[in-house]
This record gives C-alpha cells, sequence and structure tokens, in this order.
C-alpha cells in the first residue's frame, strides 16, 4: 500500500508541482534532461511553443494498469483515457484534467482537452509516466 505521511516529502507531489508551475509558465526555453521533474517543457519538431506535460497515472495496488477515466461528463459516453493534465495542486490532493490523444498529418501524437476533470488523492499514485510535452488548444 502506498502511503505518504507528509505531502511535503511526497516525490509525487514535488514532480507535480514543478509540472504545475511550468505549464503555468510555459514559456521557459528549452533544456537537456529529459525526466517528469525537468525544469522546463521542451519542444517538438512539429510544436514550438509547449504548454503541458502529459502524463499517465497508475495507482496503488492495480495490477501495472493505467488509471483511465472518462471523456465527457455525460454518463452515456463511455470513451475513456489515460492521458491527463494536471490543473490543480492542494496539499495532497491533484485535480486533472483528461486529455484525448489525436494524430496529425506528421503522425505525431498530440491531445486534445477535455471538460472532463478529477481529483485524486496523491497517497493513491504509485508511477506518473510523462509523455513528450506537447501544445494543447483551448485550455
Amino acid at each position: 500500500m502506498c502511503d505518504s505521511n507528509n505531502s511535503a516529502n511526497n516525490c509525487i507531489f514535488e514532480i507535480l508541482k514543478t509540472i504545475l508551475v511550468l505549464q503555468k509558465e510555459a514559456n521557459m526555453p528549452e533544456c537537456c534532461l529529459d525526466t517528469c521533474d525537468k525544469k522546463c517543457l521542451g519542444c517538438t519538431p512539429s510544436v514550438c511553443c509547449c504548454n503541458t506535460r502529459p502524463i499517465t497515472i497508475y495507482t496503488c495496488g492495480c495490477c501495472n494498469t493505467a488509471l483511465q477515466m472518462p471523456i465527457s461528463k455525460d454518463p452515456s459516453e463511455t470513451t475513456t483515457s489515460n492521458v491527463f493534465r494536471i490543473e490543480k495542486l492542494d496539499d495532497n490532493c491533484a485535480t486533472f484534467r483528461v486529455l484525448v490523444a489525436t494524430t496529425d498529418t506528421d503522425n505525431t501524437v498530440t491531445y486534445t482537452s477535455t471538460n472532463s476533470f478529477f481529483t485524486i488523492n496523491l497517497d493513491c499514485i504509485c508511477v506518473l509516466k510523462c509523455l513528450a510535452d506537447t501544445f494543447i488548444e483551448c485550455l
């Protein structure tokens, strides 16, 4: 079981805090260390200005499968996604926006924002997988 006694010492909290700050400042220069907590949002050949570091979340005790959330608030919509953008961080809780993967003409995976959000207790997250930084319209 994953458990944290203090969110300030929780590595997941610290990584998400870094990502959230970067997304808010989104005009930082490119850097070279390609990890979840690198100090800037990078660029790709097809995108010059990144504003999002998409992530996949793995929860504690869930058989190595990524968390899936609905892409719509409509209860009749059954499509889910496992790619998210952090929107808010309060103590030991984080609010995420669900993103939908799209493929552009260059076969580059990008994402579209949805109006579907969820909040999770950071004690329930065991693994964050960071995906390539990208630009998402209409945030």
